[in-house]
């Protein structure tokens, strides 16, 4: 092993000094900070103006109602009511397409965010239409068709006989606080932002090592083969301790920039009061972490060892990290049913076990049988993605010309 860890030493050292990877350590986990927090900060920002909202209105009994519960509401920084109801139409017998037109060209011309229909049914069907120009801002509409039903309960109550007062009493704001229980009972105050934060983390931390890892892996290889380089070093080295040198390396690399990331982590949370992930699950998903590196480094050194080009190890290596696409797109559904049948299927798919598993464990905590069983899948499953990349690595790196075809890089995987 002595010469493994030369050829480690020397992948780390040169790797490390680089002004890219220097640059890379501080802004890779800003552009995660950044992807995490940003998009929700500026959707809970209000606005900074106020909105203007018409009314037409059929039954006569909405626009003071209503406008007096958003103005009450919803205010904006300066004092000023975040939204004013402008009536458009009151009353029956109203030329409806008329005012609509007229309603719709308004908003054209930027004088009104939307207005409301609200017909004389609305007491009997509760049916209301508002008409925009903004349809993502989804709060504008969540908001108006909230203090509607508010009025059109406190209507119906007048109907039945009920005072308004008494309505307005059993009007209740409820905040819910939730609490993870472990497996073993405990309790432990909980958050979607936690879970979810801590789940995305793992998995974004994950994607950028092994996009940035992987590629240096494949682009190191492919370097030695079109210089020549990579001859001098088998005549010194097997082909076996030149490929755990480089994985030891570029994985000591990747480590040391997760802890460093990791730092700036706790010390953030520390100054900014933030709440951690729990020590037991910060565990896991630490063992998870490293297994599923080491399995994408043995499938990087497997795809990339046949390439002769850097077109072809782009197009390889692109294609690899798709994989990780697959858990940022499945998070919110596996928050949403962590024991669905789907998602623990995914979970004993090995290229997947690792970021399924990081899902999982926020959440609801698997039992222990499932943790021992998925981390055995993973070290069985890298054994033999190892033994394979070993096999390819050893033909390939002095193969040269046309780029094998598949039916050879099995045949290689089986003979090598």
């Amino acid at each position: 092993m002595k010469k493994a860890f030369a050829v480690a030493r020397w992948e780390y050292m040169e790797k490390i000094r680089s002004k890219i990877f220097l640059v890379g350590l501080l802004l890779t986990p800003t552009i995660m900070i950044a992807m995490g927090l940003l998009p929700g900060i500026f959707a809970q920002r209000e606005q900074q103006t106020p909105r203007f909202i018409g009314l037409i209105d059929q039954t006569g009994q909405f626009v003071i109602p209503i406008s007096d519960r958003l103005q009450s509401f919803y205010v904006l920084d300066n004092g000023q009511p975040a939204y004013f109801i402008l009536p458009l139409a009151v009353g029956g017998g109203i030329d409806l397409e008329k005012e609509m037109a007229d309603a719709n060209r308004r908003i054209a011309e930027d004088r009104l965010i939307g207005y409301c229909v609200i017909p004389s049914s609305v007491l009997v069907d509760s049916v209301v239409h508002y008409r925009t120009s903004v349809v993502g801002d989804f709060r504008i509409p969540a908001r108006v068709e909230e203090a509607i039903q508010q009025v059109i309960a406190l209507r119906r109550a007048e109907l039945m006989g009920i005072s308004p007062s008494v309505m307005e009493r059993l009007d209740v704001r409820l905040k819910v606080a939730t609490i993870k229980v472990s497996s073993e009972g405990e309790e432990g105050r909980s958050s979607f932002e936690k879970v979810f934060f801590s789940a995305y983390v793992f998995l974004m931390m994950l994607f950028f090592l092994i996009a940035t890892s992987g590629q240096l892996l494949v682009r190191s290889v492919i370097a030695e083969k079109s210089n020549r380089i990579i001859e001098i070093l088998v005549s010194s080295c097997s082909p076996t301790e030149l490929m755990a040198g480089k994985v030891i390396g570029l994985s000591a690399l990747g480590l040391t920039q997760v802890g460093f990331w990791v730092v700036m982590g706790v010390v953030a949370s520390t100054q900014f009061g933030m709440e951690l992930i729990d020590a037991g699950d910060a565990l896991l998903m630490t063992v998870y972490f490293i297994l599923g590196y080491l399995l994408y480094s043995a499938i990087f050194i497997a795809a990339g060892s046949p390439l002769t080009t850097e077109q072809e190890a782009q197009q390889v290596t692109s294609y690899l990290v798709l994989i990780l696409v697959v858990p940022i797109m499945l998070a919110i559904p596996a928050m949403q049913s962590p024991d669905a049948l789907w998602l623990r299927v995914l979970t004993y798919v090995p290229p997947l076990t690792p970021t399924m598993m990081a899902l999982r464990i926020p959440i609801q905590t698997p039992p222990a049988w499932e943790i021992g069983l998925t981390i055995l899948l993973l070290l069985f499953t890298i054994y033999g993605a190892m033994v394979t990349a070993g096999r390819i690595f050893r033909i390939a790196i002095l193969s040269t010309g046309k780029t094998p075809g598949f039916k050879e890089i099995l045949q290689w995987a089986r003979l090598g």
